[in-house]
C-alpha cells in the first residue's frame, strides 16, 4: 500500500536519519513514537509528501485517497463548520460550490452552462453516491459536540481548541486509506478523545500516528515503529507490547556490551603485558585482531532519556488547605455558579470536562491571576502554592539562558542546585545556556516543571502540563505527581496521566453539573461508565 525506500533526511550538516525502508500494509495502524527532535514529525511529512526527503523515494499505490490532519487552525476562518469539514473532499467540496452558484447565477439557455452542470452532478455522485454528504458531516460534528444549529456558524467564531477538532473531523470524513495523524488528540477532551478512539478502531486502510498519550497509542495502534539512532524499528502491537520488547531488546545489549567491555579489557591487558615479549608476541598480536573486531559501538542503547521530575516541599501542609466559597464567573456566559469546594490534607485532584467548562478559570481564580465576580478563595495558612499555567509557552520568553531564567525567580537559589535541576530536566551544560526565546514548547514545558521542583510548594496546581511533553518525560511526570507529599490539583485529558496521582476526581459537565468522587480514576470510570 505505501513504501519507503533507503529515505535519507539531512538538515544542513545534520543527519535525522538514513536508509530507512518501510512497507506499510492495509489494515495496520502504525504509532510514530520517538524522543522529542528524533524525526517524528518530519519523516511523517515525507511520508504524506509534504516535505521532500534528502534520497530514496516514497511509492504510494494508485488511486488511492491520502489524508493528512491539517495543522493550522486558523486556514479556514472564513469558511462555515460544515464547509470546513466538506473541505477534506475538495473535489466534492468544489463542485458542489460550482454548481450551487451555477443554479444562482447560470445562464440555463447556454448549452454551455447545462453541460458543465451534468458535469459537475456526475462529480458529485462519484464523490457522494449516496447523496448523503450533509447527513455525514452533521453526524461527525454533533460526536465532536458541535450542534446542529452552529454548523452554518464561521470558523472565525471558535477557540483554537475547536478550531482543531474541525481539522480532525475534516481529515476523517472522506474516510482515506491512508490516514496521516500527528498529536490527534491535542485540545480534545476525554469524551472527544474515546469518539476518535472508536473512529480509527474501526478505519480499514492504512494509519500513521504520533501521539504522546500513551493510552491513546494502546487503543488504537496494531504496529508500533520507533525512531531511534537514526533508523526505524517496527514492533508488532501496541505501545505497551513495545515498551516491554524495547526494553527486553535494551536489557540484552547492555548485558552484551558488558561481557565486550570485560573482553575488551582482559586483551588490552595482555597486550600491554606481553607485546614486548617474544615468546608471547604472536599470542598478543593474535588478541590484538580480536580487540581490533570487537565493535562496542554497535551495541547501543537507546537515545532516550528519562527526566527526573521530583517535587519536594519545604514546608508541611496544616490541617485546612483551600476552600472555595460560592465563586461566581462569567464571560459571554456564565462558567462557573455558586461553585463551593474543599481540598482536604492528601487530595491529588484531576481536573476533568470539556473545553470551556471552567477548568482553567477556576485555577486562574485560585491563583488570584483572574478575580471572579462573586465569592471567596480560602487559603490555609501554611500553603505554599506552585503554578503551572496553561499559556507556559508563551509567558516563558525572553533573551536570557535558561538558568538564568531559573534565576529571576529566586536570585538566593545556588546555581549549582539550578544547574542540577536543568540536568534532571535532560538539559545538559551547553544547553543550559541556550536562551529561552529559543527553545521548543516541550522545552518550555520542563523550563516550567524544573521551576516548580526549585520552588518547593507544597500545593501544586498544573493547568495540562502534558502538552507538548514527550511520553517519557510524561511518565515521570506522574511518578513525580505520585510521590509528592502534598496536595495537587492538575488538568489533564491523559488518562494514564490521571490513572499515575489522583485519588479525587472533578468532573466539570457541559451542562454546568459537578461530579466530584473521592476515589481514583478507574472506580471513577466504573461508577460513572467513562
Amino acid at each position: 500500500m505505501l513504501e519507503a525506500n533507503n529515505i535519507t533526511m539531512r538538515f544542513s550538516s545534520q543527519l535525522l536519519f538514513e536508509d530507512i525502508s518501510l512497507k506499510l500494509d492495509i489494515g495496520k495502524r502504525y504509532g510514530l513514537i520517538g524522543a522529542n527532535g528524533a524525526g517524528k514529525s518530519t519523516f511523517m511529512k515525507i511520508l504524506s509528501g509534504e516535505l521532500e526527503q534528502t534520497s530514496g523515494n516514497i511509492s504510494i499505490q494508485s488511486g488511492l485517497k491520502v489524508g493528512t490532519l491539517g495543522q493550522n487552525q486558523y486556514a479556514y476562518e472564513e469558511f462555515t463548520l460544515k464547509d470546513a469539514v466538506m473541505y477534506g473532499n475538495k473535489r466534492l467540496y468544489d463542485a458542489i460550490k460550482e454548481k450551487e452558484d451555477l443554479y444562482i447565477n447560470g445562464d440555463f439557455e447556454d448549452d454551455k452552462v447545462n453541460d458543465r452542470l451534468a458535469l459537475l452532478e456526475i462529480t458529485c455522485a462519484e464523490e457522494d453516491p449516496t447523496y448523503e454528504v450533509d447527513v455525514h458531516i452533521e453526524k461527525i460534528l454533533c460526536a465532536l459536540d458541535f450542534p446542529v444549529e452552529v454548523h452554518g456558524e464561521l470558523m472565525s467564531s471558535l477557540t483554537g481548541g475547536d478550531k482543531f477538532k474541525i481539522l480532525l473531523a475534516q481529515v476523517l470524513y472522506p474516510k482515506p486509506d491512508i490516514l496521516f495523524l500527528d498529536e490527534p488528540t491535542n485540545n480534545l477532551d476525554l469524551e472527544a478523545i474515546a469518539w476518535l478512539e472508536d473512529q480509527l478502531k474501526r478505519h480499514g486502510g492504512t494509519m500513521v500516528v504520533i501521539s504522546h498519550d500513551r493510552h491513546f497509542l494502546n487503543s488504537v495502534c496494531t504496529n508500533i515503529l520507533d525512531v531511534d539512532f537514526r533508523k526505524i524499528r517496527e514492533f508488532t502491537g501496541n505501545y505497551d507490547d513495545w515498551y516491554i520488547a524495547a526494553n527486553l531488546i535494551s536489557k540484552q545489549q547492555e548485558l552484551e556490551q558488558g561481557k565486550k567491555l570485560k573482553e575488551k579489557e582482559e586483551l588490552e591487558a595482555f597486550v600491554r603485558r606481553f607485546s614486548a615479549n617474544a615468546s608471547k608476541a604472536k599470542q598478543a598480536t593474535s588478541r590484538q585482531k580480536r580487540l581490533d573486531k570487537l565493535d562496542i559501538e554497535d551495541l547501543q542503547c537507546s537515545t532516550r532519556r528519562d527526566p527526573s521530575i521530583i517535587f519536594k516541599a519545604k514546608r508541611d501542609i496544616g490541617n485546612e488547605v483551600l476552600e472555595l466559597v460560592k465563586i461566581n464567573k462569567s464571560y459571554d456566559k456564565e462558567v462557573l455558579k455558586d461553585f463551593s469546594f474543599k481540598v482536604e490534607k492528601g487530595d491529588k485532584i484531576a481536573l476533568i470536562g470539556p473545553n470551556g467548562a471552567g477548568k482553567t478559570t477556576l485555577l486562574n481564580i485560585i491563583m488570584n491571576e483572574i478575580k471572579c465576580d462573586s465569592g471567596e478563595v480560602k487559603w490555609g495558612a501554611t500553603i505554599e502554592p506552585s503554578y503551572f499555567p496553561q499559556n507556559t509557552t508563551d509567558i516563558i520568553d525572553g533573551d536570557e539562558q535558561l538558568f538564568e531564567w531559573l534565576q529571576t525567580y529566586d536570585e538566593n537559589k545556588d546555581l549549582d542546585e539550578i544547574r542540577k535541576c536543568l540536568g534532571r530536566m535532560l538539559f545538559s551544560g551547553e544547553d543550559q545556556k541556550k536562551s529561552i526565546k529559543s527553545i521548543s514548547g516541550g522545552e518550555k514545558h520542563r523550563m516550567m516543571l524544573s521551576k516548580m521542583m526549585l520552588q518547593k510548594g507544597n500545593f501544586l496546581l498544573l493547568d495540562e502540563p502534558d502538552n507538548h511533553l514527550d511520553l517519557e518525560a510524561i511518565i515521570s511526570l506522574g511518578e513525580g505527581l505520585y510521590k509528592f507529599t502534598g496536595n495537587v490539583v492538575c488538568v489533564t485529558h491523559d488518562r494514564e496521566l490521571i490513572d499515575a496521582y489522583a485519588n479525587r476526581i472533578v468532573e466539570f459537565k457541559a451542562d454546568g453539573s459537578i461530579i466530584d468522587f473521592k476515589g481514583d480514576y478507574e472506580a471513577y470510570k466504573e461508577k460513572y461508565g467513562h
